[in-house]
């Protein structure tokens, strides 16, 4: 297998360093790694190309910086990674097992929310459970669980829809068409600074507001409008 991660990025100068030298180890085992800016202000392109890794500039949104990520990808198989997440040091392995093994085309990982502080607030493992649960009844993933997918099914799918919310919700929906996601129980470890900024609370309530409100037909326009 030869894995493409595509990183979307916008202003991440912060942590662009970090997440790149982690996946330094798979690098060196032949995984591609491309970040895609969404047009920064800060450093982010220039620490992410200092490190050597591919970079590209496009115009700012996840679905169509991952899908700019993806037409250039040389791997067979895509990654899509967000630079305040850590992967598994195996990911690459990982991946390509579970493909072979479970007959897919695409997958996800279990998550974890790392509050990044001596006690992270309780709820973060509770909404983490809540969230792999779900996906795993559901078939559907976001971005924080790590999609993974046969580059030829991604294209097969047309990518990630162009609207500015609920992109990976919809690609799951066209993924699951052609084959059932492969779950993984590996961990992916995510920052939960959305959950802290806004409250844990007061950001549970909205995401399980704006997947209702997607569910029942309103527009990912102006569901990216309530969320900012």
């Amino acid at each position: 297998m030869n894995l493409s991660i595509i990183i979307p990025a916008l202003n991440e100068a912060a942590n662009i360093s970090t997440a790149l030298k982690r996946l330094q180890p798979l690098r060196e085992r032949g995984a591609e790694v491309i970040v895609v800016d969404g047009g920064s202000s800060d450093d982010t392109v220039a620490l992410a190309s200092a490190l050597g890794v591919r970079t590209i500039t496009t115009a700012p949104g996840r679905a169509t910086q991952q899908n700019a990520g993806a037409q250039i990808a040389t791997g067979d198989t895509l990654l899509f990674l967000h630079s305040d997440t850590r992967l598994p040091d195996n990911v690459d392995t990982l991946i390509d097992a579970a493909l072979k093994e479970h007959n897919t085309t695409w997958g996800r990982f279990d998550v974890t929310l790392d509050s990044g502080k001596l006690r992270s607030h309780f709820m973060l493992k509770v909404i983490a459970t809540l969230m792999n649960f779900r996906s795993r009844m559901t078939g559907i993933a976001t971005g924080d669980q790590c999609i993974f997918v046969r580059k030829s099914t991604f294209e097969q799918v047309d990518g990630f829809p162009n609207i500015p919310l609920m992109e990976d919700i919809a690609l799951s929906k066209s993924l699951k068409k052609i084959s059932a996601p492969v779950c993984l129980r590996e961990r992916v470890t995510t920052s939960a600074r959305r959950w802290q900024k806004q409250g844990v609370w007061r950001t549970m309530v909205l995401m399980w507001w704006l997947r209702f409100a997607y569910w029942a037909g309103v527009s990912p326009t102006k569901l990216a409008t309530w969320y900012r």
